[in-house]
């Protein structure tokens, strides 16, 4: 099952992570396919980045399939410039992405939000 995991980690255990995975790499081991990872260093740029507004659209392109972003707008009864923007949004974010009929779809099984405010200090 691959999930997109969304949350919250300072600069300092990430660097550490990466570095632990990049030593193993060197070491010749096969990594297991991994979640897509999301992290924002607090927990006030994952909700300016992840809105309510999103999270209706991401929730409700999960349950209704791939579909444009005219049909996603009328779905969502929003303006279409708005729906627009948060697809492209989404898009850079790598939580939806586009079919070979330029349709916008969730790629992932399932989404999480993880939010704790203790990993939310950087360090």
């Amino acid at each position: 099952m691959t999930k997109a995991i969304i949350g919250i980690a300072n600069f300092k255990d990430t660097h550490n992570e990466l570095l632990d995975i990049a030593a193993r790499l060197d070491n010749g081991e096969r990594l297991p396919d991994a979640d897509y990872q999301l992290n924002f260093a607090t927990a006030s740029q994952l909700f300016t980045e992840i809105t309510p507004k999103r999270l209706e659209l991401l929730d409700t392109l999960k349950r209704t399939g791939p579909q444009s972003v005219y049909r996603l707008a009328k779905t969502l009864r929003r303006n279409y410039s708005n729906v627009h923007s948060s697809v492209v949004g989404l898009l850079g974010l790598g939580l939806i992405a586009k079919d070979a009929n330029d349709k916008v779809y969730v790629p992932w099984d399932d989404v999480e939000i993880h939010v704790s405010l203790s990993r939310s200090i950087a360090a």
